[in-house]
């Protein structure tokens, strides 16, 4: 087998197998992620969700926590992350019109990105609130899952 040619992904070897990058020589850097990301509920679940009512117990406190909980072991997670000394991880699940918005904030200092990080925080937390509500609602949507901003700035 002829190996393969290099990919331009930072994630797979010149033979086209997984690679965790080497970091070792990146400058620590002060690095934020925010992603977003939604749930959408029949009306009668969003009612119940505001009015604290369903028989799990407060949604969208469970879902921050989760949301948090999820972040911090994304390296367990997704198999080629760096495991990262996160500063700041947090969440907010907030009930609009059509359902449950979620948003992640999360830092760190270090040499690599915590979009991911970020991104598993709002995973984490739109799927607490699919599992508190599934139940009373058989047509939830989990939708928009995204990286909002992604910023590094050097420190010193």
């Amino acid at each position: 087998m002829s190996p393969k040619k290099q990919t331009g992904l930072s994630h797979v070897d010149e033979h086209g197998k997984a690679n965790m990058v080497d970091v070792s020589v990146k400058p620590v850097q002060l690095r934020t992620a925010k992603a977003r990301g939604h749930i959408t509920l029949s009306p009668e679940t969003l009612e119940m969700i505001r009015d604290n009512r369903l028989k799990k117990g407060d949604v969208l406190t469970v879902a921050e926590i989760a949301g948090i909980q999820g972040g911090k072991r994304t390296s367990e997670l997704i198999p080629l992350c760096h495991p990262l000394a996160i500063t700041k991880l947090d969440v907010k699940a907030t009930p609009d019109e059509t359902g449950v918005t979620v948003e992640s904030l999360a830092r760190c200092t270090g040499p690599t990105g915590i979009e991911m990080e970020a991104l598993t925080a709002v995973s984490v937390a739109l799927l607490t609130v699919y599992d508190m509500c599934k139940a009373v609602d058989k047509s939830m949507v989990i939708n928009d899952l995204r990286l909002v901003e992604k910023t590094k700035q050097d420190l010193g």
